[in-house]
């Protein structure tokens, strides 16, 4: 399989684009029957070539297979079944209750597609990340571009093979490409934009989102933390279920534990609890080790910058550490890190976890509610006091207990951030310096919820003649009698409290 990345032209990017909009206009991806048959065939793909797949992940990413049947083909073609099989619920009119007297108005909300969409990808995820999104769009009856990423070439190839040999070419396409072409695709116009990745490029595409008006989608990351209570005891289980997390994707991942926040007197006992759970994922040989399936991180340059993070450390490595010259780093865990660490400064984004002490569960609230909001906030605990804290005095896309990364597998729940590590919004042409400049609304995509990002609610109203004569009191000349009537709902009680 080849690796080479071929770039669309800029003229290639406008045609695509102008294709995909004659065809949105046209109405022909409206029909239901079309939707439902274009997501059988997405779920073909993935399916007829998962092979293909594995091998584009394990050139790009070092990925094991398991990891890509589990966290991308599985999933993917799951979700479009699961599409399928809800797509007239979804798209089923809805009758809202009215005030009696306009309950003749026939009042509807139509679930209408937005458009011509673009999805932008990023390289941890790639397969999942370009086509779950996708799945909502067509279920929805947009028409797609997606733009994956430069930085995963083998795999980015690959969709620009198999998607027009399985979806329809006139309303879905691949455009790759590097910085430039990038910049060039968000100069179209677009009816919505969804983008996954980081808050920097996050920050350009609300930007140029802004300039055209275009609702936007940005799901990001941040640090998400790791919370052990005062009273909970099966340290065993919290350190295997954080290092299954930490481990995925070798820590590139939008929601793996950042960094962990325990009691002081467990830190010893955790450190011992992670080396036990080490032992057991890597029972045969070192991650560095020549048979091992230890994925890779992403670039050289992401590797040079994990490698300083964990070199300028203060912290004590407990396990771990080790890198080699082939874009591996082993799992790593380290004891005794301070809040001014640098492995606190940014998103870790790499298979490095540190432990942080602290006094309590309620310093460890103060800590997390102190820093801008994490896609999730993992805690481990048998507290309802506990929970009704985080519920109460933290922000966060999610919350899970008990568990890593599992929440990603939970369709009929909405996944997306919150401020920095993501929003939905209608981005201003403001000049954007944080994320939160957009004074946006939380993100949130998954099974239905993908549907709704990529539709708009349309109202409808039919107002018979009828009504004509209770209509008559708004006309001009206005009357003493009907102000009196038309100004009742000034005058409503107001409960005192």
């Amino acid at each position: 399989m080849s690796s080479a990345l071929r770039y669309n032209t800029f003229e290639e990017i406008t045609e695509i684009h102008a294709r995909l909009s004659k065809a949105f206009r046209s109405g022909k991806t409206r029909p239901l029957a079309y939707r439902r048959q274009q997501l059988l065939q997405l779920a073909r793909m993935i399916q007829e070539n998962l092979p293909a797949i594995e091998e584009a992940l394990l050139a790009d990413l070092g990925k094991p297979k398991f990891e890509t049947s589990v966290t991308d083909a599985g999933p993917l073609v799951g979700n479009a079944l699961y599409a399928v099989e809800h797509l007239e619920e979804w798209a089923k009119p809805e009758k809202p209750k009215v005030d009696a007297w306009r309950s003749s108005w026939d009042t509807t909300i139509y679930y209408t597609p937005k458009g011509v969409v673009l999805i932008i990808s990023p390289w941890n995820y790639p397969w999942v990340l370009t086509f779950n999104p996708m799945i909502g769009a067509i279920a929805a009856g947009c028409v797609v571009v997606l733009k994956p990423s430069e930085l995963v070439p083998t795999c980015s190839q690959l969709m620009a093979e198999l998607v027009p040999k399985y979806l329809d070419p006139d309303a879905y396409a691949i455009v790759n490409g590097g910085p430039a072409e990038t910049t060039h695709i968000l100069d179209l116009k677009w009816d919505h934009i969804f983008f996954t990745g980081g808050t920097k490029i996050g920050r350009i595409i609300a930007a140029a989102a802004g300039r055209s008006l275009t609702p936007v989608t940005l799901e990001l990351g941040g640090k998400s933390p790791v919370v052990i209570d005062d009273g909970f005891d099966d340290l065993e289980l919290a350190a295997r279920r954080t290092l299954h997390g930490k481990v995925q994707n070798s820590g590139q991942l939008c929601v793996s534990p950042d960094y962990v926040l325990a009691p002081w007197d467990k830190v010893d006992a955790l450190a011992e609890a992670f080396k036990k759970a080490y032992g057991e994922f890597f029972p045969d040989a070192e991650p560095l080790g020549a048979n091992s399936d230890w994925g890779k991180i992403v670039n050289p340059n992401h590797h040079a910058r994990l490698r300083g993070i964990l070199e300028r450390s203060k912290g004590e490595i407990v396990i771990g550490g080790q890198n080699d010259g082939d874009r591996r780093i082993a799992p790593t865990i380290l004891k005794n890190v301070s809040a001014d660490d640098s492995l606190l400064e940014e998103e870790i984004f790499g298979p490095i976890l540190p432990i942080i002490s602290v006094d309590s569960f309620d310093e460890a609230i103060q800590f997390i509610s102190s820093r801008p909001s994490p896609l999730v906030i993992y805690a481990f605990t048998k507290s309802e006091e506990a929970k009704q804290k985080l519920l109460e005095q933290t922000d966060s896309g999610s919350l899970t207990l008990n568990d890593t990364f599992s929440q990603l597998i939970v369709h009929e729940a909405p996944f997306g951030g919150k401020g920095d590590s993501g929003c939905k919004s209608m981005a201003t042409p403001a000049l954007l310096t944080t994320v939160t400049d957009l004074a946006c609304s939380d993100g949130g995509y998954n099974g239905k919820y993908t549907f709704d990002t990529f539709s708009y609610q349309r109202m409808y109203n039919n107002i018979p003649s009828e009504a004509e004569p209770f209509m008559a009191m708004r006309y001009r000349p206005y009357s003493g009698e009907a102000y009196k009537t038309m100004n009742n709902a000034a005058k409503a009680n107001i409960p005192t409290a």
